[in-house]
């Protein structure tokens, strides 16, 4: 976002407070409050806060410091005075500019200032609203810590500070957005991360111009990543778990941190890092791997196994007579290819219904939708069980992709893969799958990144092994010493 224009602090108090009342909504909007004070008997002053940002018990102690001022103590070097001697407040700073106020007020900070003086106080003394924090609904683990990121900037980067006790590590902030005013932080290993890329997702911030940042990461995840409408894939990460923060940021990667939001991005990324989860690696080595396979499998069949079902009823003529159980064993009354795009579209819905229906509900919901509905289906005759059977096992593998926009993706490309298989047949699989990889190798990650199916394209053994199989800890460390 573009500076604002500076407007430099008056020695005359009331031509500030007219400026500061044109330019902020003091005494229209209840919160905005400004204070006009005596000290010295004699002296104007004028505090201007935030009404729920501010402390009550720091608002007294300033008041009270204020006020045994005496004449004496009041000269052209008053502001530096009070900074040092008097208000010993941990995070106290001078400004001139009316401007830079406004911006530290509208963010929860104190503002004062003294009549004769071109200097003001800006006093850090904001405690804002905050959830403790708890474990992310989509990132549980068995074992392991239970604290998630927190929707208030600050916890969540002393969250991450608290596991990287690095003096590397660099937390550097930014406002972005013309209304909102959006605090965003920008983290990284000074000696891990790629300067370049560090540099430019600066630039990038830089140039975002937006009145606010509405719906806090995801709406600053669109403007920094141009991408074409038609293509699913996620090209960032988002995790609500400090720990998988600073696991990435060891490797090297950037996390974008923005206020209000508990989700932090992490960059770049390659479609390999939305298939691992926390959970491997508070398990045993063996176990991690066992774990991290059968989510492969359950991705893979999510993705592939009911158009493939589809694919070779439609040809079960050419099927060997090993697979000539596949298929209904009778006519349904509604064609195979419409009654899997009937129960993924149901999938989608109950999924939709979940996030809307009450937490004392979903129990209620499951019941209905799960059991209910498709048994009463299968009787009635509108669907076959193997319909339903091939959808459920893609269902839960859909479920058992750790990232839920990667999720969403396999999800789009099954239903591509459904419908041109179910119009076209074989060819309209082999068009499905073309369209799927023309895609996936044609995505980008974060400029001057590697490549989005790295390490399988290029290929690179080592570090293919790394997502096969979960590692030792002592192993993926040393490069991190």
């Amino acid at each position: 976002m573009k500076n604002s224009e500076k407007i430099k602090l008056s020695k005359d108090i009331k031509e500030n407070i007219e400026t500061l009342k044109q330019r902020l909504p003091i005494e229209k909007s209840f919160d905005v409050i400004g204070r006009e004070l005596i000290i010295c008997e004699n002296l104007d002053a004028y505090l201007l806060f935030i009404d729920g940002f501010a402390k009550d018990d720091v608002m007294l102690w300033i008041l009270e410091v204020l006020q045994a001022l005496n004449e004496d103590q009041v000269n052209t070097n008053t502001i530096t005075m009070l900074m040092k001697q008097r208000i010993g407040y941990i995070e106290v700073e001078t400004f001139s500019d009316l401007s830079q106020m406004e911006t530290m007020v509208l963010a929860g900070a104190v503002a004062l200032i003294v009549d004769g003086l071109e200097e003001g106080l800006i006093i850090d003394a904001r405690e804002y609203p905050v959830r403790s924090p708890e474990e992310p609904d989509l990132e549980k683990v068995t074992r392991g810590s239970r604290d998630g990121l927190v929707e208030t900037i600050v916890f969540n980067t002393a969250l991450i500070r608290r596991r990287l006790r690095d003096p590397n590590l660099i937390f550097e902030i930014k406002s972005v957005g013309k209304r909102s005013r959006s605090d965003v932080v920008i983290a990284y290993l000074k000696d891990l991360a790629d300067e370049k890329l560090v540099q430019e997702v600066k630039d990038k911030i830089d140039q975002v111009d937006v009145g606010a940042l509405v719906m806090a990461e995801k709406t600053l995840e669109e403007l920094i990543i141009k991408k074409h409408w038609y293509n699913p894939f996620p090209q960032i990460k988002f995790t609500e778990r400090p720990d998988v923060v600073s696991a990435h940021l060891l490797e090297g990667h950037i996390a974008i941190i923005v206020d209000t939001s508990p989700s932090v991005m992490l960059l770049p990324v390659t479609m390999f890092h939305f298939t691992q989860h926390a959970e491997d690696y508070y398990q045993n080595v063996s176990v991690g791997t066992y774990t991290r396979w059968i989510r492969f499998i359950g991705m893979l069949s999510a993705f592939i196994i009911p158009p493939l079902w589809l694919l070779l009823v439609m040809n079960k003529e050419a099927l060997p007579d090993f697979l000539q159980f596949l298929g209904p064993k009778e006519d349904s009354i509604i064609p195979l290819f419409l009654q899997l795009i009937i129960l993924e579209i149901g999938l989608d819905l109950l999924r939709i219904s979940s996030i809307h229906t009450p937490s004392a509900l979903n129990t209620s919901l499951g019941i209905i939708g799960g059991l209910m509905l498709s048994e009463m289906a299968i009787n009635v005759g509108l669907f076959i069980p193997e319909t339903v059977l091939y959808m459920a096992l893609a269902g839960i593998g859909t479920f058992a992709t750790p990232s839920l926009e990667f999720a969403m993706a396999i999800r789009i490309f099954r239903l591509l893969l459904l419908l041109l298989t179910g119009l076209f047949n074989l060819w309209g699989f082999i068009l499905a799958l073309l369209i799927i990889s023309i895609i996936t190798f044609t995505t980008k990650s974060f400029k001057n990144a590697k490549p989005y199916t790295w390490p399988l394209i290029p290929f690179d053994g080592k570090a293919l092994a790394h997502i096969l199989f979960r590692m030792p800890i002592p192993k993926i460390g040393d490069k991190n010493k």
